[in-house]
């Protein structure tokens, strides 16, 4: 026995090693791979981790938004920042990884609909399925019978249910006209995976959107002082991002000059007096230099349209309008100083820089207050964002601003490590505090500084974005879809007629959903009704309930005859 066993063990061995088991082979391979690449399942993951793969872009400074920012984010952190830099984690949205992973979804989004779209396509194009033999196994079903002095043959009854169904949005096949049983077969609801095509499709089309405006777009900065006039040329803007893929060809030489700029501030509000609550901006556009000049309004959240961008109004303050004068007398600067917003009341730091004066290059920093005042202490401070009593103090410095080495600075700030200082509280000479129309003459004959008036500035972003408008659509058509899958449901129905013993006309019918549907019953009852309605017939009782038709056992459903109804002819 034992030894009958250790034979059959080794034959069995053998067998299997002289198997020869299926290669896949490289076609395989990627059959293989296309197959799992495309499947929903595979989409919604990636779905899931390109929104995982964007949180570094809000967790570590983007260089495409700030560079500056990562340069020194960088430097503080060492290696740590260096290797952060090597990951791409400063280029998050454009990296390599990032966007494996969405032309990965890209892929697998497409791979998913075309074959679903084909197939639905050879399915609306296809015969409802045949009838079922045995109706009464169906989720919901129903019968009626027709006495045989009602005069309604089986054909007849069959081509009625067709005519009501098709009323009813069914598409029908009749089957057997002239057969002992005729039936027919209908459907509705394709509807359903069309909405579930269109939302997949629409994702497509956000995708794309999204990568036409990354690719194709571009962002700028610019800060306007009333008078001042932009035109849309790289020279233009004070801070642009390009797209990955943007010309300079692209920017149309529209121009906007900045006419007036006006806030309303709160006067009546307790705890609220002096906040700003409107902001407007009156500007000249043209769309073109040959174009003709229009009047606009820029407002916070109400853009100008210009030349294919939106112009956006993101920020405010006060321009100083100084001049300059070097040790030589010459004008060595003349116009407004945008002051950078600092606190409460329009508190705002002033930097001037003077490269071109002689023989020492210029530099000054201080403050501007709306409506200055001071304190016991000798502290000034702003009161109120109105201009009631603007003052100017600043301090003075002279020697090598570093503006000749090319090196780029940033113009809201000052090193004065390696300047030397002309005015300050320390010094004797104290610092210099200025009203509209003072002047003030720098010690040691370096030059003088006047004080001529107060002009307004706002701070507008520039963004083209040539896939906006396709997102919005696509993004609508989604939602769109997304509701009508949500809501058409699915359904089949068949109805079968066949003559009984006594002559009379039975009449059968069932109903199928694909998938859930809560409202099959209801959709069975209101078939049914219809029908008796039709026929003149009563529908039996428990079939006017939809609460008892959804129970898949037939022997639960009650299929009395319905007694005919006397016709208007009788």
């Amino acid at each position: 026995m034992s030894e009958r066993v250790k034979t059959n063990k080794r034959t069995v061995a053998d067998a299997k090693a002289e198997a020869a088991l299926p290669a896949l082979g490289p076609w395989g391979m990627v059959r293989w791979a296309w197959t799992q690449l495309t499947s929903m399942r595979t989409a919604l993951f990636l779905l899931l981790l390109l929104a995982v793969a964007a949180v570094p872009g809000s967790l570590f400074p983007q260089r495409p938004a700030n560079p500056s920012v990562v340069t020194q984010y960088i430097e503080d952190n060492g290696d740590y920042g260096k290797v952060l830099d090597a990951l791409q984690l400063y280029d998050v949205y454009s990296s390599v990884w990032f966007s494996a992973i969405y032309i990965l979804l890209f892929t697998s989004l497409i791979g998913c609909v075309i074959p679903r779209a084909i197939a639905h396509y050879k399915a609306m194009r296809s015969q409802p399925p045949r009838t079922p033999a045995r109706l009464s196994r169906l989720p919901e079903y129903g019968t009626l019978t027709l006495e045989s002095d009602a005069g309604i043959p089986p054909s007849e009854a069959i081509s009625d249910a067709a005519g009501l169904l098709k009323k009813r949005g069914y598409r029908v096949e009749v089957r057997d006209a002239d057969g002992a049983k005729p039936s027919l077969g209908a459907e509705r609801g394709f509807l359903r995976e069309v909405g579930n095509l269109v939302f997949h499709t629409s994702l497509i089309g956000v995708l794309v959107s999204v990568a036409a405006g990354g690719l194709f777009g571009y962002s700028g900065q610019r800060i306007l002082v009333e008078g001042d006039t932009f035109v849309n040329t790289l020279v233009g803007y004070d801070q642009f991002t390009p797209g990955t893929n943007f010309q300079s060809s692209q920017l149309q030489p529209y121009s906007v000059q900045l006419d007036s700029f006006s806030i309303a501030f709160d006067r009546e509000s307790e705890g609220k007096i002096g906040q700003p609550i409107d902001f407007t901006a009156n500007v000249t556009a043209r769309e073109s230099p040959e174009a003709d000049a229009r009047q606009e309004v820029l407002k916070v959240n109400d853009p100008v349209s210009l030349g294919g961008t939106s112009i956006y109004l993101t920020g405010n303050g006060y321009a100083p309008v100084v001049t300059i004068r070097d040790g030589d007398g010459n004008v060595a600067m003349q116009g407004p100083v945008v002051a950078k917003l600092q606190g409460d009341n329009y508190y705002s730091s002033v930097v001037i820089k003077v490269p071109d004066a002689k023989p020492d290059q210029l530099g000054f920093v201080g403050f501007f207050l709306p409506t200055a005042f001071i304190t016991d202490e000798g502290v000034s401070f702003s009161a109120d964002p109105e201009l009631f009593n603007p003052q100017l103090t600043l301090n003075s410095y002279f020697g090598d601003l570093g503006l000749d080495d090319g090196a780029p600075q940033n113009v809201f700030e000052l090193d004065v490590a390696e300047l030397t200082p002309l005015n300050a509280r320390n010094l004797d000479a104290g610092g210099i505090t200025l009203a509209p129309g003072m002047s003030y003459d720098l010690p040691d004959g370096k030059g003088s500084i006047s004080f001529d008036g107060v002009k307004r500035y706002i701070g507008v972003d520039i963004h083209h974005n040539p896939g906006q408008g396709f997102a919005l659509i696509f993004a609508l058509l989604a939602v769109a879809g997304l509701v009508v899958s949500l809501y058409v449901n699915r359904r089949r129905v068949w109805v079968r007629t066949g003559t009984g013993p006594d002559g009379s006309t039975t009449v059968e019918y069932g109903l199928l959903a694909r998938g859930e549907d809560h409202r099959l019953a209801a959709e069975s009852a209101a078939i049914g009704a219809l029908l008796a309605d039709e026929w003149q017939v009563d529908l039996p009782a428990t079939q006017q309930n939809p609460s008892s038709t959804g129970d898949n056992d037939p022997d639960s459903v009650s299929t009395p005859a319905g007694s005919a109804k006397p016709t208007k002819d009788q």
